[in-house]
């Protein structure tokens, strides 16, 4: 860059962007590139030009640096400020506060040896591989990759140097589960085809209180509600055989959200004995099991309420349910339907 060059006038820097619109142009070193926007922005005065004379220069100044339109903003922005352009992200003689650097480039090539030979496992399980390094196997070169967190082990796995090594690139695949069908209840107005949902009774001093499993008919509203300590497979697998026993009518289908304590192989054995269909709710699509929601909120918030109640209680609720409330529900109870 030349001092000629900072000094030309609109006219001639018009000419030029119109001659050298395909070519490009770039800066030797960050001190001459500052130094000649200086010069031109104090030739043509800058701060007194008006917005299209404003608009020209910078142009020019964007195709002689060969800088992005956002940096040569800042550049004009700290001249207009300043009144010169300052050594922008070059602070010498000043320590900078950072965080200390946690894991190098010799970690990295411990994590690509590990990934290599056990053919790049998922995320928990390389770090209990990486622990066992160095608490069995007494390798003091993985202390720092003992405790490593799982999101920050995968954003090793990013790094170039780590690419460079690594014998597979592919992500973790995660794995579908092939129970249930992702589709709407379709009953056509038919009998048998269930909707299932838990409802929580709140926690209290770290304590889990009851869960409620309420489970309704979609046409025939027919509705039956049981108790259970936990909805773990234990308490689930008995309570769902129980609710579904009592319904007057065959049970074709039952369709739940996607909860684990539906989509499991104990509840989906258990289907498959009574010979009815499993069906969860789609993606995004919340109001696929809207009807046990609504009844959530209509029957066992209306009756029960919210207040805290203790598991050990499982037992008498679901006693109360069983000898009183279901028959109430479904006999008694007017219903809109």
């Amino acid at each position: 860059m030349t001092n000629n060059s900072a000094k030309r006038s609109l006219a001639e820097i018009k000419e030029f962007l119109a001659a050298t619109y395909r070519l490009e142009f770039k800066t030797i070193s960050q001190t001459e590139r500052n130094e000649w926007i200086e010069t031109i922005l104090n030739y043509h005065r800058y701060r007194k030009c008006k917005r299209q004379d404003r608009g020209i220069i910078r142009q020019y100044i964007l195709k002689i640096t060969g800088v992005s339109r956002a940096h040569i903003g800042r550049l004009i922005g700290e001249f207009l400020r300043c009144g010169e352009i300052k050594k922008i992200n070059k602070l010498s003689g000043i320590k900078r506060n950072c965080f200390a650097r946690v894991y190098n480039e010799a970690d990295v090539k411990l994590l690509v040896q590990a990934d290599n030979a056990h053919g790049r496992l998922s995320g928990p399980a390389t770090i209990k591989s990486l622990n066992r390094e160095f608490l069995i196997f007494n390798k003091n070169e993985y202390v720092n990759l003992r405790n490593i967190s799982v999101s920050q082990l995968y954003r090793l796995r990013t790094k170039d140097s780590y690419k460079r090594e690594a014998l597979t690139f592919t992500k973790t695949n995660p794995t579908r589960v092939p129970i249930g069908e992702r589709r709407k209840p379709e009953p056509n107005g038919k009998p048998g085809y269930l909707c299932v949902d838990s409802v929580h009774q709140g926690d209290k001093d770290g304590g889990k209180g009851i869960y409620h499993i309420n489970i309704t008919d979609s046409v025939t509203q027919f509705e039956f509600v049981g108790a259970v300590e936990a909805i773990s497979e234990k308490f689930m697998k008995k309570i769902l055989a129980e609710l579904i026993a009592q319904f007057p009518f065959t049970v074709v289908e039952i369709h739940s959200d996607n909860g684990s304590e539906y989509i499991n192989r104990i509840i989906a054995e258990l289907l498959n004995k009574l010979l009815i269909k499993q069906t969860k709710t789609r993606p995004r699509h919340s109001n696929d099991n809207g009807l046990a929601e609504t009844k959530n909120g209509s029957v066992i918030r209306k009756y029960i309420g919210y207040i805290y109640i203790a598991k050990k209680y499982a037992e008498s609720v679901n006693e109360f349910y069983q000898n009183v409330f279901n028959e109430y529900l479904n006999y008694h109870r007017p219903c809109g339907f």
